[in-house]
């Protein structure tokens, strides 16, 4: 009897000591994200050089505004994919390893990054999976030239559908 919990015991010590690999995906996501965030800052700084040396030189693409645009929204487009990285890092360090006392003592992080369950963080993920989705829709369409009615209103139809998709999105979270 004494043997079996003796085995019990050291098996579940192994058992929930082994959640710690997940430390592997919590800073693997964080230096994803910061590579994301130092890949779109760098993008940025090169619009605004690009925008420098045309205003310098005085010359004016024929696309320059398109491109200023598309840059900056490709830039967003990755800051915000580098913010689920680090909302799913913070998310599963709390979930698998332990809460973060600095997030806690903190009044401008703990509402944000603080996840209590699964779903919590497969709800905050998933809010800004679709603001990517939404931005990246917007650098799509932006370029585009819409020659027939229908096309216009595929276009409506996918504002739309978008808007409807920020509505419930809104509405479930209160």
């Amino acid at each position: 009897m004494e043997s079996r919990n003796f085995l019990e015991a050291i098996f579940e010590g192994a058992l929930w000591k082994s959640r710690l690999i997940v430390i592997l995906a919590v800073i693997f996501g964080l230096l994803g994200g910061i590579a994301l965030f130092i890949v779109a800052s760098y993008d940025v700084w090169d619009i605004v050089v690009d925008v420098y040396k045309f205003m310098f030189h005085h010359y004016h693409p024929e696309n320059f505004h398109g491109e200023i645009i598309g840059g900056i929204i490709g830039a967003v487009d990755l800051y915000l994919i580098a913010v689920v990285m680090f909302i799913f890092s913070f998310g599963l360090y709390e979930l698998f390893i332990s809460k973060i006392d600095d997030a806690e003592n903190s009044e401008a992080g703990s509402k944000i990054l603080a996840i209590h369950s699964l779903d919590e963080l497969k709800d905050k993920l998933g809010k800004v999976v679709v603001m990517v989705l939404i931005v990246s829709f917007f650098k799509k369409v932006i370029n585009m030239n819409f020659s027939t009615p229908l096309e216009m209103l595929y276009l409506a139809g996918s504002i739309l559908a978008l808007a409807l998709a920020l509505y419930f999105m809104h509405k479930g979270s209160h």
